[in-house]
């Protein structure tokens, strides 16, 4: 069995201010992490229980096994400190946002040997999945270094997980779009059907919600010439060829950020980016991440 969970406010406040600082609620998080735990303890730790002494200590080490950028290393440090409160040692931990090689050392931590392998799959599965999406983002971000396109991602987020898979975008040099419906208007076909076309819903929008920004999605080129007349000043390119991207930018000329969406692969990165278009987003980036290898090995008794 767990120590008793220590309350989040007692933990390091370094820790702390850390996840704060990157946009985390560190209290829902923790929350999260509490329900992790509770998944693979309904009652003892059998395996661990039956094989390691309860005095018994050692140390570890979570090391990268491919090349990458890590992101998530502070939760995973949350997760120790949940699972064994004080009774943890943990140092040498490389920041979020790290490229790292295979073999490189990433957290040592020490402790019991019980509660240290209690708290490792759930260490690893937040790690390892938020440095698939920090790794990931970065290839794009290198595939489009030279040219004017960001990357974003997407509102598609696994639910109660949009602020850390956010997290690990940024980790990977990328940019985030909207976080919720309410903090940017983002008028999309079935939107544009509803208000009878896209000046229309532009406009009705605008009209609700004047301080507010507003993108709305076109699927050709009058669309998007009838969208600059009204002054729209930000448009998605939804499915579009490239040749019709390109096109789309000259007409634009200047007059608007156009985004790029619908179903971009990494292959296509660089030929879409060098139509001139501001950003490119990827809802692959969150939705169908493959996750990072990270492991963690025992490789030393306690002093």
């Amino acid at each position: 069995m767990i120590p008793a969970r220590p309350d989040y406010q007692e933990l390091p406040a370094g820790l702390v201010a850390e996840l704060a600082d990157a946009g985390i609620e560190v209290a829902d998080l923790y929350d999260d992490i509490a329900r992790a735990i509770d998944e693979d303890l309904p009652g003892a730790d059998v395996t661990s229980d039956a094989t390691i002494p309860a005095d018994a200590r050692t140390a570890g080490d979570f090391a990268a096994r491919e090349a990458g950028v890590v992101a998530g290393l502070g939760i995973a440090e949350l997760v120790f400190r949940y699972v064994l409160g004080d009774d943890v040692t943990i140092t040498d931990r490389v920041p979020d946002g790290t490229k790292v090689a295979p073999g490189d050392v990433l957290m040592r931590v020490a402790g019991p040997t019980r509660g240290l392998l209690t708290a490792e799959r759930t260490a690893l599965n937040f790690a390892c999945h938020l440095s698939g999406i920090a790794t990931a983002t970065a290839r794009w971000v290198e595939a489009l270094a030279g040219t004017r396109a960001k990357v974003l991602d997407t509102r598609k987020t696994l639910p109660g997980y949009r602020a850390l898979q956010k997290y690990a975008v940024r980790c990977g040099g990328g940019l985030n779009h909207r976080f919720s419906l309410s903090d940017m208007a983002l008028v999309k076909d079935n939107h544009v059907i509803a208000a009878g076309g896209v000046v229309p819903a532009y406009q009705a929008v605008r009209a609700a919600y004047p301080d507010l920004p507003v993108e709305v999605e076109v699927t050709d080129l009058d669309q998007l010439r009838d969208l600059l007349e009204a002054g729209c000043d930000r448009i998605m390119l939804d499915n579009m060829s490239s040749e019709v991207m390109r096109e789309a930018v000259a007409i634009t000329a200047g007059r608007a950020s156009l985004e790029a969406s619908g179903g971009l692969t990494y292959e296509r990165a660089r030929e879409v980016a060098e139509t001139g278009v501001d950003f490119i987003s990827v809802g692959a980036l969150t939705h169908s991440v493959k996750v990072f290898d990270i492991g963690f090995d025992l490789d030393e008794a306690w002093p």
